[in-house]
């Protein structure tokens, strides 16, 4: 089953992964962060305690055995730019700024945080390396993935037809809509194949996310691509949605990890 529950923490993974490697999307039950971040808030710039947010973070990792100490996060920030880590990010250390973490280094967890823009997960079972990348509708049209997986390439020496792919919880194609300058961002980003990720319903325009990245994965190489197809504003009891609850919410945690 792709959740489990491990006490009162709930996760979801995905089926291709296999045992070499650790991963899970944290839902927001089993926390102690009040309303709006109810509960297992793991953003720390929402308005959130740092406390809280730093005792949820702990619960979680611990439910899954990952180490507080073992984690490499970055300062999201809708770009291209990709962190290769190589050891744990250090408590008193600054973020990078990056949208993309990549490690062939078993024992260290990245981790990154959502609520609404699409999680990716990479993993290469050849050279056993992996990856997370967080890509907003900014992200998506800057072809954020791609870049991804053009690191694993270059720094790793990957094959994109080994990497396995996996779309996470995200904001579903029958509620993302967007504005006018997002269309044409879109529409210079695509070309063409925008007809079939804008779609137009009762006059508001729609923009997939799911079918821009699993397009931009393809256009990679990468053809073992697995979607959750959950939508974080449709399911809001389980994931924070940025846009379904008006900003007013917090950011559910997503780890992968080499074993």
């Amino acid at each position: 089953m792709p959740f489990q529950t491990i006490g009162e923490i709930c996760t979801y993974q995905f089926g291709q992964f296999d045992e070499s490697i650790s991963h899970a999307f944290f839902t927001r039950k089993g926390g102690l962060s009040p309303e709006p971040w109810a509960t297992l808030n793991m953003g720390g710039t929402v308005g959130d305690e740092k406390e809280r947010v730093k005792e949820n973070r702990m619960r979680g990792l611990a439910a899954v055995g990952r180490e507080p100490a073992s984690v490499y996060d970055v300062w999201q920030v809708h770009g291209i730019e990709v962190a290769i880590a190589k050891s744990p990010r250090l408590p008193e250390a600054p973020h990078l700024q990056a949208d993309v973490i990549l490690t062939d280094k078993p024992g260290i967890t990245l981790m990154m945080r959502f609520a609404d823009c699409v999680p990716i997960m990479l993993h290469d079972p050849v050279l056993k390396v992996v990856g997370i990348v967080h890509a907003g509708w900014m992200g998506t049209v800057l072809g954020t993935v791609k870049h991804a997986v053009a690191a694993l390439e270059n720094h790793f020496g990957s094959n994109s037809a080994d990497i396995k792919a996996a779309i996470g919880p995200s904001i579903g194609p029958d509620h993302y809509e967007v504005g006018p300058d997002v269309v044409s961002q879109v529409l210079g980003a695509f070309g063409t194949s925008s007809s079939n990720l804008i779609r137009v319903r009762n006059g508001r325009t729609y923009f997939d996310l799911w079918a821009a990245n699993h397009k931009l994965l393809v256009e990679s190489g990468v053809s073992k691509i697995e979607l959750a197809g959950l939508c974080t504003a449709c399911h809001v009891d389980d994931w924070y949605s940025h846009r379904a609850e008006k900003g007013h919410t917090g950011r559910f945690g997503a780890f992968i990890a080499l074993e």
